[in-house]
């Protein structure tokens, strides 16, 4: 079988395919949690989440972000599986205050700040289940 080439009218005919995908303004960064319980309170102080629902019939609760149209959703599980799987970053204004937050509330990290001159600033964290979070400040220019 041979490689099959688009002339241009069949490219724009699948581009406008892909494009009738309409993603949302809404994303919901789902994890596993061993104690639902304890996990919304640690997500509500150590990074400022809101509750906005729990339904404890289904082992499920969604937590609203400092970030609009950003949840965080928590799924009760008898056993967290680690590694693997999505990093989420959150983007912080000052690196060195958010690491100092972190430290404050005895939050287990992976290391100090790494730096990429002219890049980013970045920290590795987990929560109690050992889910990994980075926090990240950009240093390119807007």
């Amino acid at each position: 079988m041979g490689l099959a080439i688009l002339a241009p009218a069949d490219r724009l005919a699948k581009r406008e395919e892909y494009m009738a995908l309409q993603i949302g303004s809404e994303l919901t960064c789902s994890m596993g949690v061993k104690d639902m319980t304890a996990s919304i309170t640690w997500y509500e102080r150590v990074m400022h989440c809101k509750l906005l629902y729990r339904a404890d019939e289904i082992g499920w609760c969604e937590l609203a972000t400092p970030i609009a149209g950003v949840n965080i959703g928590l799924s009760q599980v008898e056993n967290v599986v680690q590694g693997g799987g999505a990093t989420n970053v959150f983007e912080v204004a000052d690196i060195d205050a958010a690491k100092a937050h972190l430290d404050a509330e005895a939050v287990r990290q992976d290391g100090d700040i790494q730096h990429i001159p002219g890049l980013v600033k970045l920290i590795t964290f987990y929560d109690p289940d050992g889910n990994a979070f980075m926090f990240s400040q950009s240093e390119i220019a807007a």
